[in-house]
C-alpha cells in the first residue's frame, strides 16, 4: 500500500491523515468543505510544530509529512489510484452508508474500504457494497498521532486477507492493533 484516501478532515480524519503521511504514505485528504480542509491542514501543521519543538521529529520530517498530503473537495478525484480508503466522517449512519455506496462506485474493486466508526456495525456498512470481504473497521483513538491503540473491527464477511493487511498496516504505522469482532 502506498496511497491512502482519508474521508473527513475533522479531528479524527486529520489525525489519521497525519499519521499515515508521517509514516511515508501518500495521503489524499477529502472533505466537502474547503474550510474544513484548511482547518485540518493547520491542525496537522500545528501538531507537527509541537513534535519539532519536543525534538520528536525534525523540521525536515515535518515538511516531508505535510508534503505527503494532498487535499480534495471532490471524492471522485480523491479516491482515484488509492489502495485503501479510511472513512472518518461524522458518526451518522445515513451519511456513512451513502459514502460507502459512493466508494463502491468510485474505487477499484481491490481497494479496501475502512471506517473509523466505533458504534456502527461494519456488517451493516459492508452490506451497501459488493465487496463485504474488503470492508473493515479501523478505529483509531484520539489524538491519533499520539495514541497507540487501533481497533481492527471485522464485519461478518471481512476476509482474513483484509484483516491481516490492515492489522499489519497498523503495525507499520507504529500502532498497537487489537482484533475486535462486529
Amino acid at each position: 500500500m502506498k496511497t491512502i484516501a482519508v474521508i473527513g478532515a475533522g479531528t479524527m480524519g486529520n489525525g489519521i491523515a497525519h499519521t499515515f503521511a508521517q509514516s511515508g504514505f501518500t495521503v489524499k485528504l477529502i472533505d466537502i468543505s474547503e474550510v474544513s480542509l484548511e482547518k485540518g491542514m493547520k491542525t496537522i501543521a500545528s501538531n507537527l510544530d509541537r513534535m519539532v519543538a519536543k525534538g520528536t521529529i525534525s523540521e525536515d520530517d515535518k515538511h516531508k509529512t505535510i508534503g505527503n498530503i494532498i487535499t480534495y473537495t471532490d471524492m471522485k478525484d480523491g479516491v482515484v489510484g488509492t489502495d485503501l480508503v479510511v472513512e472518518a466522517a461524522t458518526e451518522n449512519i445515513n451519511l456513512k452508508l451513502k459514502i460507502f455506496q459512493q466508494l463502491e462506485e468510485l474505487t477499484d474493486e481491490n481497494v479496501i474500504l475502512a471506517t473509523n466508526t466505533s458504534s456502527i456495525s461494519i456488517t451493516q456498512i459492508a452490506a451497501v457494497t459488493k465487496r463485504a470481504d474488503k470492508v473493515i473497521g479501523m478505529h483509531f483513538m484520539n489524538p491519533v498521532p499520539i495514541m497507540k491503540l487501533v481497533e481492527i473491527i471485522k464485519g461478518y464477511s471481512t476476509s482474513k486477507e483484509t484483516f491481516d493487511t490492515i492489522y499489519n498496516l497498523s503495525k507499520t504505522l507504529g500502532k498497537v492493533p487489537v482484533e475486535v469482532n462486529d
